[in-house]
């Protein structure tokens, strides 16, 4: 049964901002969503496909050892996107194996004769293989080994699939460092015909590895991109013939626009995927890059999903528009209503996971249970651990669940988990087990534990503002026990060995030796301070300050707007009642709240009339009440354009 609560608090406490200027100018960017802010998809997502079919978008790429495997995305506006379906379970006899950096590398969605297709990589070595379906959505047919030609050789990995103007298909074939080929697929998902050899291409290493090779057509020409290696680097040839003849083929150099932006903490976008023409005539593609700008490193949150338009010059040379930290015009394609690609908050009422959650190893995905005992998750680790996680996603969040957990013996552990692509350096906010029942909060090596005096059921929580982390626990999720003091998380946030294991860091749930059940699990509490600074996407503003205590102003005077992806608004009783905000301003103004959207498809839940404080440093708070909302929502925060300053 669901536990209810009897007060209703929300609180903004530290959403900090300032007002300045006056106009009356109503500008569409100011007033509504006509921009994005990369990344368009937080947290890991490397080696990403897209395909285009009518009004809908599809992507898939590299998910490696997390499994289910083969997640595919699917977004109608490329900046907004969800999961839709898992191409492979978890229980798939033929994966080679599931060990880190190992399961399925790859993941080139695809159209071709009457069916959709999906080419993958069992392992980096274990050989190309396909699935099947009649919608992107599934579902699939299971995996089927590609058989090759005489001439093919080896089929290697981060391959990708070109279907040419006259419907004909090409696997792009990246079978080693010096090696580049393509060769047709037939009409039953094998290859056929005779292996054009690209070999030349990076005979010298002149591309480093030239891996991810992708291709498009335009104005009758056959262009070609391959990316350098992990580190960065994009480059494009292009040929007017579909041939290995060298001669045929012109050397274009770099892809993308220098990054000039010192402020831009994705540097090195690389591994793109194939571009495509929308209606208006612009062009658009997908790269994967690791975020860090100085000393400032995430590289541990993994390859994150960027957008970029693509010009093409007099020559028809394309190129990729560099990464900003400020917004960029959004592709003109209509908005579906899909929410930012956040983990989602989950209370565990279906009779199946969310498609966001996933696994490590295929074990930790046979230890949970929805059924037995219905309105919450159980994991079951036996003598050991297991988990089910998310992504992570963003410098900014609060993860909150509700469990029941009797701890008896040492070692005996549940709760928030964080963790980097192996396990071997994790944080977590626990009830267990040490010399009686402890409330525990540990990252790496620091620990600290305080007596359990709330029992078999409580409330964790785990907050994150940049690098920092806090945890707290709570007998009713509304009055909150700090437990210690804050840790420094930029050892698991930093670039991890082996590259993190091909993967990002992830955060959810976890049990070690004994069954836990848990009630819900929350990703941005809404009830917990959200900085302002941890916005998803805006426009007409800018950050102010450094470190954890930034704050967002509007300088233009023509108002402005941010939005903060996933806020969590609760359910049942623990619902809020208003909505409160720190502000700084020298004559006042107004701060909209809105769920869902600016526009008609949002919602205006208050109005919150911002006095005087003394000035733009003075720091007081300010609320309005609010009734009927629950759920997991985007929130928007839009600043009047009347005199401010």
């Amino acid at each position: 049964m669901k536990r209810s609560l009897t007060e209703k608090v929300f609180l903004f406490v530290m959403i900090l901002f300032a007002l300045h200027g006056s106009s009356n100018a109503q500008d569409e960017p100011y007033r509504q969503v006509k921009t994005f802010v990369n990344p368009i998809l937080p947290g890991d997502h490397p080696d990403l496909t897209l395909f285009r079919d009518g009004d809908d978008f599809y992507a898939c790429g590299s998910c490696f050892h997390f499994t289910p495997y083969l997640p595919i995305l699917h977004s109608t506006d490329l900046v907004h996107w969800e999961e839709i379906c898992r191409v492979v379970p978890s229980d798939w006899s033929g994966l080679i194996s599931d060990e880190p950096q190992a399961g399925i590398w790859q993941g080139a969605i695809t159209y071709f004769y009457g069916s959709w297709w999906i080419y993958f990589s069992n392992t980096a070595g274990g050989g190309q293989y396909f699935s099947k379906a009649g919608h992107p959505g599934g579902p699939w047919s299971a995996p089927v080994k590609m058989r090759t030609t005489a001439s093919t050789g080896p089929t290697g990995y981060d391959n990708s699939v070109f279907v040419d103007d006259d419907g004909t298909p090409y696997l792009l074939i990246k079978p080693g460092q010096y090696m580049n080929r393509i060769q047709e697929i037939g009409t039953d998902g094998h290859l056929t015909g005779e292996l054009m050899n690209l070999d030349w291409v990076n005979a010298e290493g002149q591309y480093s590895w030239a891996e991810g090779p992708v291709m498009c057509k335009r104005d009758g020409w056959y262009y070609y991109f391959i990316a350098g290696n992990v580190a960065g680097g994009q480059y494009v040839l292009r040929s007017r013939y579909l041939t290995d003849d060298p001669d045929s083929w012109e050397a274009m150099g770099n892809f993308f626009e220098p990054v000039t932006d010192p402020a831009a903490t994705f540097r090195s976008p690389n591994h793109i995927s194939q571009p495509f023409q929308i209606d208006d005539g612009t062009w658009w593609a997908i790269s994967h890059s690791y975020e860090r700008l100085g000393s400032n490193d995430w590289s541990g949150q993994g390859r994150q999903g960027l957008l970029h338009q693509v010009t093409w010059d007099e020559n028809g040379k394309p190129a990729g528009k560099a990464p900003t930290s400020t917004p960029q015009p959004k592709p003109d394609l209509p908005r579906s209503g899909i929410p930012w690609k956040l983990p989602r908050s989950d209370y565990f009422e279906n009779d199946s996971i969310e498609l966001t959650w996933h696994f490590l190893n295929r074990l930790a995905a046979s230890q949970y249970s929805l059924t037995e005992r219905p309105g919450w998750l159980t994991l079951n680790p036996g003598n050991g651990t297991c988990h089910i996680l998310h992504k992570e996603g963003g410098h900014h969040l609060a993860l909150v669940t509700l469990l029941e957990f009797d701890a008896k013996t040492e070692g005996q552990q549940a709760g928030i988990y964080l963790t980097n692509g192996n396990e071997s350096l994790t944080a977590a906010v626990y009830s267990g087990y040490n010399d009686g029942k402890k409330i525990g909060f540990r990252f790496g090596s620091q620990i600290v534990e305080v007596e359990n005096g709330l029992g078999n059921v409580l409330w964790l929580k785990l907050e994150r503002n940049e690098h920092q982390l806090k945890a707290f626990y709570s007998s009713n999720g509304v009055y909150w026990t700090q437990i210690g003091g804050a840790m420094q998380a930029n050892e698991l946030d930093k670039a991890q060995p082996n590259y993190n294991w091909w993967v990002g860091t992830s955060n959810g749930l976890y049990a070690s030796k004994k069954q836990a059940h848990f009630d819900l699990y929350v990703f941005r509490d809404g009830f917990s301070a959200l900085p302002a600074v941890g916005f998803n996407n805006y426009f007409g503003l800018e950050p102010r300050g450094t470190g954890a205590g930034r704050s967002m102003t509007s300088s233009t005077g023509q108002g402005g707007w941010l939005m903060m992806g996933g806020v969590d608004l609760g359910r049942g009783e623990r619902v809020p009642a208003k909505v409160e905000v720190e502000a700084a301003s020298v004559t006042g103004g107004t701060l909209e709240v809105r769920i869902d959207g600016l526009e008609d498809e949002g919602t205006s839940i208050a109005t919150i009339d911002i006095a005087p404080t003394g000035g733009d440093n003075s720091w007081k708070k300010f609320s309005a009440a609010v009734t009927g909302l629950s759920g997991q929502h985007d929130m928007y925060l839009r600043w009047d354009d009347t005199a401010n300053a």
